[in-house]
């Protein structure tokens, strides 16, 4: 009888439900570690690099918080939505929320997400960039919105997988970067340190 294969696993340096599943959509386990980083953006980082420094914090924080023998690799992503010059996180209340949106209403947007790995071999990151369009959203519809809970723990204050998807009209990049864990970069990244997506290891060109 053959031993079932042992699926991938990694330290998942995020408590988002949406980054656990889509690593579980390409077979990868996880366990979330929870992290304390500070997300305040220095004075005129560029949103990729902020995304970037945050996702490095956060996997070295998990690092710190794990069994000091685990051969799992540490994995931490971080997302920002960048509309007409301003960085958008996670709203605060009705009022920044019903801001963002009213700021994206219209036009084009982008998200960056910015994916980490550390394991043995080192550390590794990469970068997603993905260009949104809204289309026109009126106030009663920003109102509703915000009464169905989805805004609140998403960047830019809308959730592309969810009620939100009715204000896109168009994505130009990576579906799965948009909701914070791009599966291309992630799966490369993964398998640069030894760990095997369908059955594949090492670097992939």
């Amino acid at each position: 009888m053959n031993a079932r294969p042992e699926r991938p696993f990694v330290y998942l340096a995020s408590r988002s439900p949406r980054r656990r599943a889509l690593l579980r959509q390409i077979g990868v386990g996880c366990r979330r570690v929870p992290t304390a980083v500070d997300e305040m953006p220095r004075e005129d980082e560029e949103p990729a690099g902020y995304a970037s420094r945050l996702a490095l914090e956060k996997a070295r924080d998990a690092a710190s918080r794990i069994p000091p023998d685990s051969a799992a690799p540490i994995l931490a992503a971080d997302t920002v939505v960048v509309a007409a010059g301003q960085l958008l996180g996670k709203p605060r209340d009705e009022a920044d929320a019903a801001r963002m949106l009213r700021l994206l209403s219209g036009r084009a947007h982008e998200v960056v997400s910015a994916v980490c790995v550390i394991s043995a071999l080192g550390e590794t990151g990469a970068i997603s960039r993905t260009q949104v369009v809204f289309r026109a959203v009126g106030a009663a519809e920003i109102a509703a919105y915000w009464r169905s809970g989805e805004p609140l723990d998403k960047a830019g204050g809308y959730a592309i997988q969810g009620i939100g998807s009715v204000f896109i009209r168009e994505i130009h990049g990576s579906y799965s970067g948009v909701m914070g864990l791009p599966i291309f970069e992630t799966a490369r990244l993964l398998a640069g340190h030894g760990m095997a997506v369908l059955g594949e290891r090492g670097d992939r060109s």
